[in-house]
Protein backbone atom coordinates (compact mmCIF):
# COMPACT_ATOMS: atom_id res chain seq x y z
CA UNK A 1 0.00 0.00 0.00
CA UNK A 2 1.26 2.96 -0.93
CA UNK A 3 2.03 5.53 0.84
CA UNK A 4 -0.30 8.41 -0.59
CA UNK A 5 -3.48 6.13 -0.47
CA UNK A 6 -6.44 6.61 -3.19
CA UNK A 7 -9.56 6.41 -1.18
CA UNK A 8 -13.19 6.20 -2.21
CA UNK A 9 -16.18 7.15 0.11
CA UNK A 10 -19.55 5.86 -1.16
CA UNK A 11 -22.67 7.73 1.05
CA UNK A 12 -22.40 11.38 1.12
CA UNK A 13 -25.33 11.40 4.44
CA UNK A 14 -22.85 13.37 7.84
CA UNK A 15 -20.14 10.36 8.40
CA UNK A 16 -19.41 10.02 4.94
CA UNK A 17 -18.70 13.43 4.10
CA UNK A 18 -16.85 13.87 7.91
CA UNK A 19 -14.59 11.05 6.85
CA UNK A 20 -14.02 12.11 3.25
CA UNK A 21 -12.70 15.35 4.56
CA UNK A 22 -10.54 13.82 7.47
CA UNK A 23 -8.80 11.93 4.66
CA UNK A 24 -8.70 15.02 2.68
CA UNK A 25 -7.16 17.30 5.36
CA UNK A 26 -4.27 14.94 5.56
CA UNK A 27 -3.68 15.48 1.90
CA UNK A 28 -4.42 12.02 0.81
CA UNK A 29 -6.39 12.23 -2.62
CA UNK A 30 -9.79 10.79 -1.54
CA UNK A 31 -13.50 11.06 -4.02
CA UNK A 32 -16.81 11.32 -2.85
CA UNK A 33 -19.95 9.96 -4.31
CA UNK A 34 -22.96 11.14 -4.01
CA UNK A 35 -26.34 9.95 -5.79
CA UNK A 36 -27.84 13.67 -5.47
CA UNK A 37 -26.25 16.01 -8.43
CA UNK A 38 -26.92 19.25 -6.50
CA UNK A 39 -24.89 18.01 -3.58
CA UNK A 40 -22.11 17.37 -5.67
CA UNK A 41 -22.63 21.08 -6.97
CA UNK A 42 -23.04 22.47 -3.92
CA UNK A 43 -19.54 20.77 -2.61
CA UNK A 44 -17.24 21.46 -5.91
CA UNK A 45 -18.58 24.99 -5.87
CA UNK A 46 -19.63 26.32 -1.92
CA UNK A 47 -17.08 23.36 -0.37
CA UNK A 48 -20.13 22.30 1.89
CA UNK A 49 -22.72 19.53 2.24
CA UNK A 50 -25.43 21.75 3.39
CA UNK A 51 -28.17 19.27 3.47
CA UNK A 52 -25.96 17.38 6.26
CA UNK A 53 -23.36 19.41 7.57
CA UNK A 54 -24.27 23.00 6.97
CA UNK A 55 -21.38 25.59 7.64
CA UNK A 56 -18.80 22.89 7.68
CA UNK A 57 -16.30 23.94 4.93
CA UNK A 58 -14.54 21.02 2.95
CA UNK A 59 -11.29 20.75 1.94
CA UNK A 60 -9.73 21.83 -1.85
CA UNK A 61 -8.52 18.23 -2.15
CA UNK A 62 -12.01 16.33 -1.48
CA UNK A 63 -12.87 15.88 -5.10
CA UNK A 64 -17.14 15.06 -5.28
CA UNK A 65 -18.66 13.14 -7.96
CA UNK A 66 -22.20 11.33 -8.91
CA UNK A 67 -20.11 8.54 -11.41
CA UNK A 68 -19.16 5.45 -9.51
CA UNK A 69 -16.92 5.01 -12.13
CA UNK A 70 -14.90 8.14 -11.73
CA UNK A 71 -14.82 8.02 -8.15
CA UNK A 72 -13.42 4.46 -7.85
CA UNK A 73 -10.91 4.59 -10.63
CA UNK A 74 -7.36 3.97 -9.05
CA UNK A 75 -9.09 3.77 -5.16
CA UNK A 76 -6.81 1.76 -3.43
CA UNK A 77 -9.12 1.77 0.00
CA UNK A 78 -13.23 2.39 -0.26
CA UNK A 79 -15.29 2.83 2.40
CA UNK A 80 -19.41 2.45 2.05
CA UNK A 81 -21.35 4.97 4.39
CA UNK A 82 -24.53 4.07 2.65
CA UNK A 83 -28.10 3.28 5.04
CA UNK A 84 -28.60 -0.14 5.40
CA UNK A 85 -31.56 0.12 3.12
CA UNK A 86 -29.80 0.61 0.08
CA UNK A 87 -26.44 -1.07 0.62
CA UNK A 88 -26.59 -3.97 -1.12
CA UNK A 89 -27.60 -2.16 -4.37
CA UNK A 90 -24.70 0.50 -4.13
CA UNK A 91 -22.39 -2.17 -3.55
CA UNK A 92 -24.22 -3.80 -6.50
CA UNK A 93 -23.69 -1.31 -8.84
CA UNK A 94 -19.99 -0.59 -7.36
CA UNK A 95 -18.67 -3.86 -8.27
CA UNK A 96 -17.71 -3.93 -11.90
CA UNK A 97 -15.17 -1.05 -11.24
CA UNK A 98 -14.02 -2.80 -8.23
CA UNK A 99 -11.10 -5.34 -8.50
CA UNK A 100 -10.21 -8.59 -7.11
CA UNK A 101 -8.30 -8.11 -3.51
CA UNK A 102 -10.39 -4.69 -3.26
CA UNK A 103 -10.10 -3.45 0.49
CA UNK A 104 -13.99 -2.47 1.11
CA UNK A 105 -14.70 -1.07 4.84
CA UNK A 106 -18.35 -0.60 5.82
CA UNK A 107 -19.21 2.20 8.35
CA UNK A 108 -23.15 1.45 8.36
CA UNK A 109 -25.16 0.52 11.91
CA UNK A 110 -27.71 -1.30 10.57
CA UNK A 111 -29.60 -4.90 10.09
CA UNK A 112 -30.39 -5.47 6.34
CA UNK A 113 -34.46 -6.03 6.50
CA UNK A 114 -35.48 -9.71 5.38
CA UNK A 115 -32.21 -11.63 5.55
CA UNK A 116 -30.90 -10.07 8.51
CA UNK A 117 -27.71 -9.82 7.11
CA UNK A 118 -25.13 -7.57 8.50
CA UNK A 119 -23.35 -4.84 6.15
CA UNK A 120 -19.69 -7.31 5.91
CA UNK A 121 -21.90 -10.09 5.18
CA UNK A 122 -23.46 -8.17 2.13
CA UNK A 123 -19.82 -6.81 1.31
CA UNK A 124 -18.87 -10.89 1.61
CA UNK A 125 -22.23 -12.37 -0.73
CA UNK A 126 -21.46 -9.13 -3.40
CA UNK A 127 -18.14 -9.03 -3.39
CA UNK A 128 -16.73 -12.50 -2.33
CA UNK A 129 -12.76 -11.74 -3.57
CA UNK A 130 -12.74 -8.60 -1.23
CA UNK A 131 -10.72 -7.79 1.42
CA UNK A 132 -13.66 -6.53 4.19
CA UNK A 133 -13.69 -4.51 7.33
CA UNK A 134 -16.18 -2.45 9.59
CA UNK A 135 -15.91 0.79 11.08
CA UNK A 136 -17.89 1.37 14.29
CA UNK A 137 -17.92 3.08 17.62
CA UNK A 138 -18.40 6.63 19.07
CA UNK A 139 -18.74 8.34 16.30
CA UNK A 140 -20.58 11.46 16.26
CA UNK A 141 -20.80 13.15 12.96
CA UNK A 142 -21.14 17.07 13.94
CA UNK A 143 -18.08 16.35 16.77
CA UNK A 144 -15.84 14.98 14.37
CA UNK A 145 -16.12 17.70 11.95
CA UNK A 146 -15.78 19.73 15.31
CA UNK A 147 -12.13 17.94 15.80
CA UNK A 148 -13.58 16.51 19.47
CA UNK A 149 -11.21 13.92 20.45
CA UNK A 150 -12.61 11.17 18.90
CA UNK A 151 -12.03 7.18 18.79
CA UNK A 152 -13.28 4.38 16.74
CA UNK A 153 -12.48 0.61 15.70
CA UNK A 154 -11.80 -1.16 12.85
CA UNK A 155 -12.38 -4.79 12.73
CA UNK A 156 -11.26 -6.98 10.13
CA UNK A 157 -9.65 -10.43 9.68
CA UNK A 158 -6.99 -9.10 7.64
CA UNK A 159 -3.57 -7.34 9.37
CA UNK A 160 -3.11 -5.30 6.04
CA UNK A 161 -6.25 -4.06 6.06
CA UNK A 162 -6.49 -2.96 9.65
CA UNK A 163 -3.40 -1.06 9.34
CA UNK A 164 -4.01 0.93 5.88
CA UNK A 165 -7.18 2.12 7.72
CA UNK A 166 -5.40 3.33 11.19
CA UNK A 167 -2.37 5.18 8.46
CA UNK A 168 -5.01 6.32 6.51
CA UNK A 169 -7.45 7.50 9.56
CA UNK A 170 -5.19 8.67 12.32
CA UNK A 171 -5.08 12.25 13.36
CA UNK A 172 -4.68 14.31 16.28
CA UNK A 173 -8.27 14.01 17.03
CA UNK A 174 -9.04 11.04 15.22
CA UNK A 175 -7.95 7.67 16.94
CA UNK A 176 -8.13 4.60 15.29
CA UNK A 177 -8.10 1.13 17.57
CA UNK A 178 -8.08 -2.44 15.70
CA UNK A 179 -10.11 -5.65 15.79
CA UNK A 180 -10.64 -9.10 14.76
CA UNK A 181 -13.92 -9.49 15.69
CA UNK A 182 -16.16 -7.69 12.78
CA UNK A 183 -19.38 -9.52 14.16
CA UNK A 184 -19.08 -7.73 17.67
CA UNK A 185 -17.74 -4.38 16.47
CA UNK A 186 -20.74 -4.59 13.47
CA UNK A 187 -23.62 -5.67 16.03
CA UNK A 188 -22.63 -3.30 18.77
CA UNK A 189 -22.97 -0.49 16.68
CA UNK A 190 -26.58 -2.17 15.24
CA UNK A 191 -28.03 -2.91 18.37
CA UNK A 192 -27.07 0.28 20.54
CA UNK A 193 -30.05 1.86 18.44
CA UNK A 194 -32.26 -0.17 19.86
CA UNK A 195 -31.68 0.49 23.71
CA UNK A 196 -31.25 4.66 22.77
CA UNK A 197 -34.64 4.55 22.48
CA UNK A 198 -35.16 3.12 25.64
CA UNK A 199 -32.86 5.63 27.20
CA UNK A 200 -34.97 8.48 25.49
CA UNK A 201 -38.23 7.08 26.87
CA UNK A 202 -36.99 6.56 30.84
CA UNK A 203 -36.10 10.61 30.50
CA UNK A 204 -39.37 11.79 29.36
CA UNK A 205 -40.73 9.32 32.35
CA UNK A 206 -38.35 11.28 34.40
CA UNK A 207 -36.20 8.50 35.79
CA UNK A 208 -33.12 9.51 37.79
CA UNK A 209 -29.44 8.54 36.94
CA UNK A 210 -29.84 5.35 38.78
CA UNK A 211 -33.11 4.38 36.48
CA UNK A 212 -30.52 5.37 33.53
CA UNK A 213 -27.55 3.47 34.86
CA UNK A 214 -29.34 0.65 35.31
CA UNK A 215 -30.84 0.46 32.12
CA UNK A 216 -27.76 0.87 30.30
CA UNK A 217 -25.89 -2.18 31.84
CA UNK A 218 -28.62 -4.21 31.66
CA UNK A 219 -28.90 -3.36 27.56
CA UNK A 220 -24.95 -4.14 27.61
CA UNK A 221 -25.82 -7.56 29.32
CA UNK A 222 -28.72 -8.12 26.35
CA UNK A 223 -26.57 -7.01 23.41
CA UNK A 224 -23.73 -9.07 24.51
CA UNK A 225 -26.13 -12.08 25.05
CA UNK A 226 -27.40 -11.68 21.51
CA UNK A 227 -24.14 -11.27 19.77
CA UNK A 228 -22.83 -13.92 21.41
CA UNK A 229 -25.25 -16.50 20.36
CA UNK A 230 -24.25 -14.84 16.94
CA UNK A 231 -20.81 -15.72 17.35
CA UNK A 232 -19.22 -12.78 18.23
CA UNK A 233 -16.91 -12.43 21.19
CA UNK A 234 -18.58 -10.65 24.71
CA UNK A 235 -15.00 -9.08 25.29
CA UNK A 236 -16.19 -6.82 22.59
CA UNK A 237 -18.72 -4.96 24.23
CA UNK A 238 -16.48 -4.05 26.61
CA UNK A 239 -14.33 -1.38 24.00
CA UNK A 240 -15.64 1.22 22.29
CA UNK A 241 -17.79 -0.34 19.28
CA UNK A 242 -19.62 -1.62 22.70
CA UNK A 243 -19.91 0.09 25.92
CA UNK A 244 -18.74 3.08 24.37
CA UNK A 245 -21.39 3.64 21.40
CA UNK A 246 -23.64 2.72 23.59
CA UNK A 247 -22.94 5.29 26.11
CA UNK A 248 -22.94 8.60 23.18
CA UNK A 249 -25.99 7.14 21.82
CA UNK A 250 -28.16 6.72 25.59
CA UNK A 251 -26.66 10.14 26.70
CA UNK A 252 -27.25 12.16 23.69
CA UNK A 253 -30.49 14.20 23.13
CA UNK A 254 -29.33 14.80 19.71
CA UNK A 255 -29.69 11.35 18.93
CA UNK A 256 -32.18 10.47 16.16
CA UNK A 257 -32.88 6.92 18.57
CA UNK A 258 -33.18 8.50 21.29
CA UNK A 259 -35.54 11.43 20.46
CA UNK A 260 -38.29 8.60 19.25
CA UNK A 261 -37.74 7.02 22.59
CA UNK A 262 -38.80 10.60 24.13
CA UNK A 263 -41.52 10.99 21.99
CA UNK A 264 -43.11 7.70 22.80
CA UNK A 265 -42.06 8.51 26.74
CA UNK A 266 -44.26 11.03 26.57
CA UNK A 267 -47.51 9.16 25.09
CA UNK A 268 -46.60 9.57 21.56
CA UNK A 269 -47.27 6.80 19.04
CA UNK A 270 -44.56 5.85 16.76
CA UNK A 271 -46.58 7.60 13.67
CA UNK A 272 -46.04 10.57 15.75
CA UNK A 273 -42.75 10.20 17.01
CA UNK A 274 -41.47 9.78 13.03
CA UNK A 275 -43.48 12.26 12.03
CA UNK A 276 -42.15 14.82 14.66
CA UNK A 277 -38.90 13.29 13.37
CA UNK A 278 -39.16 13.25 10.17
CA UNK A 279 -37.87 10.10 9.20
CA UNK A 280 -37.71 6.56 11.12
CA UNK A 281 -35.06 6.29 13.27
CA UNK A 282 -32.26 3.06 11.95
CA UNK A 283 -33.29 1.69 15.98
CA UNK A 284 -37.13 1.23 14.77
CA UNK A 285 -36.28 -1.37 12.31
CA UNK A 286 -33.49 -2.75 14.27
CA UNK A 287 -35.99 -3.25 17.00
CA UNK A 288 -38.50 -4.86 14.69
CA UNK A 289 -35.84 -7.43 13.29
CA UNK A 290 -33.91 -8.20 16.40
CA UNK A 291 -37.09 -8.93 18.09
CA UNK A 292 -38.29 -11.98 15.31
CA UNK A 293 -34.36 -13.19 16.05
CA UNK A 294 -34.52 -13.62 19.58
CA UNK A 295 -38.19 -15.50 19.20
CA UNK A 296 -36.73 -17.86 16.73
CA UNK A 297 -33.70 -18.45 18.74
CA UNK A 298 -34.77 -18.39 22.15
CA UNK A 299 -32.50 -15.66 23.63
CA UNK A 300 -33.49 -14.30 26.80
CA UNK A 301 -33.86 -10.48 26.38
CA UNK A 302 -36.62 -8.42 27.88
CA UNK A 303 -35.83 -5.15 27.03
CA UNK A 304 -36.44 -6.00 23.81
CA UNK A 305 -39.37 -7.29 24.25
CA UNK A 306 -41.01 -4.78 26.44
CA UNK A 307 -39.76 -1.92 24.17
CA UNK A 308 -41.21 -3.88 21.05
CA UNK A 309 -44.31 -4.05 23.00
CA UNK A 310 -44.42 -0.63 23.36
CA UNK A 311 -43.16 0.87 20.01
CA UNK A 312 -45.67 -1.47 18.02
CA UNK A 313 -48.39 -2.60 20.01
CA UNK A 314 -49.00 0.48 21.81
CA UNK A 315 -48.01 -0.60 25.42
CA UNK A 316 -47.71 2.16 28.00
CA UNK A 317 -43.59 3.02 28.13
CA UNK A 318 -43.89 2.50 32.07
CA UNK A 319 -44.62 -0.95 31.55
CA UNK A 320 -41.10 -1.52 30.15
CA UNK A 321 -39.45 -0.11 33.61
CA UNK A 322 -41.71 -2.56 35.66
CA UNK A 323 -40.93 -5.59 33.05
CA UNK A 324 -37.46 -4.89 33.63
CA UNK A 325 -37.75 -5.23 37.41
CA UNK A 326 -39.60 -8.46 37.57
CA UNK A 327 -37.09 -10.08 34.94
CA UNK A 328 -36.41 -13.77 35.65
CA UNK A 329 -32.39 -13.19 35.49
CA UNK A 330 -31.03 -12.22 38.60
CA UNK A 331 -27.30 -13.04 37.73
CA UNK A 332 -25.18 -9.50 37.31
CA UNK A 333 -22.63 -10.21 34.88
CA UNK A 334 -23.04 -12.61 31.83
CA UNK A 335 -20.38 -13.56 30.70
CA UNK A 336 -17.03 -14.25 33.46
CA UNK A 337 -13.88 -15.80 33.21
CA UNK A 338 -13.10 -18.72 35.23
CA UNK A 339 -11.31 -18.52 38.55
CA UNK A 340 -7.71 -19.88 38.79
CA UNK A 341 -7.37 -22.98 41.29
Amino acid sequence: MSGNTQVAVLGGGSFGTVLANLVAEKGLPVRLWLRDQQQVASIRNSRENPKYLPGYRLADGLEADSSLERVLDGAELVFVAIPSSAFRQVVRDAKPYLRPGQMVVSTTKGIEADTFSLMSEILRDELPEALIGVLSGPNLAKEVAARQLTATVIASEDPALRDTVQKVLHTEYFRVYASTDMYGVELGGALKNIYAIAAGMSAALGMGENTRSMLMTRSLAEMSRFAVSMGANPLTFLGLAGVGDLIVTCMSPLSRNYRVGFALGEGRTLDEAVEALGEVAEGVNTLRRVKEKTDQLGIYMPLVSGLYEVVFNGLPAAAVAKMLMLNEQSSDVEFVLPREG
